[in-house]
């Protein structure tokens, strides 16, 4: 009989011992603590950096991470997917083993589990450097990353890395149809036509669009831009001299809905081309001709008139605007709320004036104001004026 208790309590405590070991096996999706505490050994050998040691410590719940974070918000999808996965098949296939599955698994789950276990929204938004590194951890976490670069709304080349080979550019957005925001500023070490125009051609739904300084392109690209994109919102050509009068124009037809428009050193673009624009584009919000001499008084004219919605306006060193335009600004543009003018010889404050008293910010100093900085610096102290009689 003592035999017997004691096989009985030795069944008990086995029993109990399996037990806590499930216990501990088991990662339920109500503890994100312990579920991203249990990648902290292998996150440390991956990606060895001092954010993730911190953030990923076991000490600390993981529930409230920093979603600011785009690396961890990535590492939180892809153990939520795997958490989440339901079993692929009916013989036991453990979920670790469905995240490896097909990609159409993956992407029939992973609607729903991110719908379980909501994540930052800028988690699907922009790649890191960091976040492509987690391709590295593990096949599955190689898949889940693909599935993210599918799925995510904008590129930031500035985030990924300044030398990004172009190779892995097209790599990047070759699955991508769903992309919102480009951004590819200073690219002209690899950038060209046969890299973007793929990427403009799949992705219909942009709406913001940077390529300031990108000069390896041709005005092609501009054109596939217009093609492609009719909800654009935001488009920045800054120092692209490629823009030429025949592609702005296209870009004038089809992108109607355009709000903020840098066209900064542009130096083809000459005034009738800015006067289409301005008919066809009256939305325009945010509009940039800097550095362009080409540009003169019947362009900004035209864009007073046809443009009641402008806010911002670049005419820095346009050396062909003068006054006139200046005063059709003040009378057609009501929501101007500033101007900038700077190098613009023939623009006095006679009509600077009008926008001044108007509230409007212009970049360009009064001259009494100009003339005392001016003296501040010659004599080295501010001057004290009395003007009592």
């Amino acid at each position: 009989m003592q035999n017997t208790g004691g096989n009985n309590n030795n069944n008990n405590n086995n029993n109990n011992n399996n037990n806590n070991n499930n216990k501990k096996k088991k990662i339920s999706a109500g503890q994100p603590g312990r579920v991203y505490s249990t990648l902290h050994s292998s996150m440390r050998a991956v990606l060895p950096s001092r954010r993730v040691r911190k953030r990923w410590s076991p000490q600390k719940r993981s529930d409230a991470f920093d979603a600011r974070d785009v690396t961890y918000a990535t590492v939180a999808a892809a153990v939520c997917l795997t958490v989440h996965l339901p079993a692929a098949q009916k013989d036991g296939a453990s979920r670790r083993s469905a995240a490896l599955g097909a990609g159409g698994r993956q992407k029939a789950v992973i609607g729903p589990a991110l719908g379980r276990h909501p994540l930052p929204p800028r988690s699907l938004i922009s790649p890191s450097e960091a976040t492509l590194s987690l391709q590295r951890v593990s096949k599955a976490f190689q898949s889940l990353i693909q599935l993210y670069l599918t799925n995510m709304r904008c590129f930031d080349s500035r985030q990924v890395g300044p030398n990004i080979p172009k190779a892995a550019f097209c790599n990047l957005l070759k699955d991508n149809e769903v992309l919102q925001q480009l951004a590819l500023q200073n690219c002209s070490d690899w950038l060209s036509d046969k890299e973007l125009l793929p990427v403009i051609g799949q992705n219909h739904h942009l709406q913001q669009i940077e390529l300031n300084g990108c000069v390896q392109l041709s005005r092609h690209a501009l054109v596939a831009i217009s093609l492609s994109c009719p909800n654009l919102r935001r488009l920045s050509l800054a120092h692209c001299e490629w823009v030429d009068s025949l592609s702005l124009r296209s870009l004038a037809d089809h992108c109607k809905e355009l709000e903020s428009l840098d066209l900064t050193a542009c130096r083809q673009l000459k005034d009738e081309a800015i006067c289409y624009l301005a008919q066809r584009c009256n939305r325009l919000k945010s509009l940039s001709l800097a550095v362009n001499a080409n540009v003169g008084d019947a362009a900004v004219e035209e864009i007073a008139k046809a443009c009641p919605e402008l806010e911002h306006l670049d005419l820095t060193g346009c050396l062909r605007v003068k006054n006139n335009s200046i005063r059709t600004l003040a009378e057609y543009c009501p929501k101007l709320r500033a101007l900038k003018v700077k190098h613009c010889h023939d623009v006095v404050e006679s009509s600077l004036s009008i926008l001044r008293n108007r509230g409007v910010e212009v970049d360009v100093e009064p001259p009494l104001q100009r003339a005392l900085v001016l003296l501040q610096d010659v004599v080295g102290f501010a001057p004290f004026i009395n003007l009592q009689i």
